[in-house]
């Protein structure tokens, strides 16, 4: 893997640091991008001290196409054509159904969605000259088994698994492998806030004990599976949706 640039959208926290550090360490060179640009350093420097190849592509709002062509073509100067994507930026919203008002529906749409979209068509010209490439959109469960209050949110990670195995059809045949993690119930600061808001029914601790495997999950278990889906021993995965939710939606 070495050599290969990998985009980590979302990088400067949670289950995006966890990513974006992991494939570091396996060898890649990694374009952060997030909205925050401080959290976007702050992960690179992380990186950077392991002795491995990043750079912070901060302040990216994966909603605007210009935005995101921009930090392609930042990542492109600085580490070459990008043959690795990982859409991970994401935002949730818990809201009763009848409440759900046309802004908030559509700004979940179009980072959730949208963002990936415009990350995908702006790498894949990459990827088909190359002959390889690895795209990984991080879903949500909520989107595997609906979510009360959440219908926003939860529609928008089930079109992104819609769009997964639509572009592994197309894309395949071009040597690009597309798969979806759907991460259920990870300790992450998103979980984290939900707990402080009253929305998990108890707290983080008492709803993983009714886990099958009996805890939360960790942003390393979801940057463990993507390590594997990007690397060359995973190239006859495609089209897949691979759970990483402790048996909760089994």
């Amino acid at each position: 893997m070495d050599s290969r640039c990998a985009i980590v959208t979302g990088g400067g926290s949670g289950i995006g640091r966890a990513i974006a550090k992991r494939l570091a360490a396996d060898g890649l060179s990694v374009a952060v991008v997030d909205l925050d640009k401080d959290s976007a350093e702050a992960v690179t420097e992380e990186i950077h001290a392991e002795g491995d190849e990043a750079v912070a592509l901060g302040g990216v709002d994966v909603s605007v196409r210009s935005q995101v062509d921009d930090a392609v073509t930042r990542a492109r100067a600085k580490f070459g054509p990008v043959l690795v994507l990982v859409n991970n930026a994401g935002i949730s919203g818990f809201k009763e159904f009848l409440k759900i008002n046309d802004e908030s529906w559509n700004r979940i749409l179009a980072v959730n969605l949208s963002g990936p979209f415009y990350f995908s068509q702006a790498v894949l010209p990459d990827m088909i000259e190359a002959g390889w490439g690895r795209i990984v959109n991080v879903s949500s469960s909520s989107a595997q088994s609906g979510q009360q209050y959440m219908v926003h949110y939860a529609s928008s990670k089930a079109g992104l698994i819609g769009m997964t195995k639509s572009l592994a059809l197309e894309f395949g045949p071009k040597g690009i492998t597309v798969n979806t993690i759907p991460p259920g119930f990870v300790d992450t600061p998103m979980l984290r806030a939900s707990e402080e808001r009253g929305l998990l029914g108890g707290t983080v601790d008492e709803t993983a004990q009714r886990m099958p495997v009996r805890r939360a999950g960790r942003p390393e278990d979801i940057s463990a599976a993507c390590s594997f889906l990007v690397s060359e021993e995973a190239g006859y995965i495609t089209g897949q949706v691979i759970g990483v939710n402790g048996g909760r939606y089994t």
